[in-house]
């Protein structure tokens, strides 16, 4: 069988180029892709060729190919000699994946999956991961009052894992009213618009002073000013959006200095290897906890799926990737 794989070979450029099937390195399992997740804001920064894609890369360092699809599901058909913990058949969620029909990956980076789980849930878990990393480090307590500012596909899966763990009031915040009319259908108790005169007042006035906790999703300069004229003293802020342009300014003495505001680094890789603490849990456990909350009926994230398209099509869906403002939450079906 030939591997199917979807590349951006150039800059605003997307194939799907056929090739010769991955071949399996030590503790490694080969996967038959079911359904892989678009993570709209990571990979419309690969396609266009920026260069602040990933911390590890230097500065203005822009290099093809390059490819996304971290986010996937599917069956295990073959396994490495040394691999005892996995076996073909085995379906699995994983994380740090390719968009790609077949998929040689390290059993670190797969969870199994029960029969239980659909594929497309579970393709969804590893884009979960990054607000439940960034809502832990805040240390939410149960009552906290949070301000999640964005709607995107980030900021959605942070009101439904704020709302699961017990923050009273959330406040969406988006400038689209259907983002804002959907946030209060997924849990949220007020959805804001951050662009009305008395924005600021409003979030105050619903919390009594200020938001104790932010989730900062827009990556967007302006978003992380407005966001901290609605915090409460001593707040903390999650920045979960990649604000990759730093042409931007804030007033630290006013509104981060002398109100005690903690800021928190919140890129998923900023996070343990191997141990879990309060606060900061490894990948693998918190891809674990999804697990169970979705068996237990605490978290399930599919209905936020707006549209699935063949592999095939990914030269069309990037374009509007491209172009799309408002792109929404996109899966590739491989079967």
């Amino acid at each position: 069988m030939l591997n199917k794989r979807i590349v951006f070979t150039a800059p605003n450029v997307t194939e799907v180029l056929e090739m010769a099937p991955p071949e399996l390195a030590s503790g490694q399992v080969l996967v038959q892709m079911a359904v892989s997740t678009i993570s709209s804001g990571t990979e419309r920064a690969n396609l266009s060729g920026d260069a602040n894609v990933t911390v590890k890369k230097a500065p203005g360092a822009v290099a093809f190919p390059r490819y996304g699809g971290y986010s996937s599901a599917g069956t295990i058909v073959a396994v490495a000699d040394d691999v005892t913990d996995y076996a073909v058949g085995d379906r699995v969620a994983m994380f740090w994946s390719t968009h790609s029909l077949l998929q040689a990956i390290s059993t670190q980076q797969i969870l199994k999956l029960p029969d239980e789980v659909p594929f497309e849930e579970a393709a969804l878990w590893h884009i979960a991961t990054f607000p439940m990393a960034a809502i832990r480090k805040c240390r939410l307590e149960f009552g906290e009052s949070v301000i999640v500012m964005g709607q995107g596909v980030l900021g959605q899966m942070a009101v439904m894992q704020l709302r699961a763990a017990g923050a009273a009031p959330i406040i969406a915040v988006d400038p689209v009213e259907s983002k804002r009319t959907q946030a209060l259908a997924l849990g949220a108790d007020y959805a804001l618009n951050p662009f009305d005169e008395d924005f600021a007042e409003q979030v105050k006035e619903i919390t009594g002073g200020g938001a104790d906790v932010a989730i900062e999703v827009t990556g967007v300069g302006a978003g992380l000013n407005g966001v901290l004229d609605c915090m409460r003293r001593f707040g903390r802020v999650a920045l979960l959006g990649c604000t990759r342009n730093s042409d931007f300014s804030i007033d630290y003495y006013r509104k981060v200095h002398g109100p005690g505001i903690t800021l928190i680094g919140a890129h998923t890789k900023a996070r343990p290897l191997y141990e879990s603490s309060p606060g900061w849990w490894t990948e693998q456990d918190d891809r674990e906890c999804l697990l169970r909350l979705y068996r237990y009926g605490r978290l399930n994230l599919s209905s936020l799926i707006e549209e699935t398209h063949k592999p095939d099509e990914a030269p069309e869906v990037y374009q509007r990737l491209l172009s799309d403002r408002f792109f929404p939450l996109v899966q590739y079906d491989w079967r």
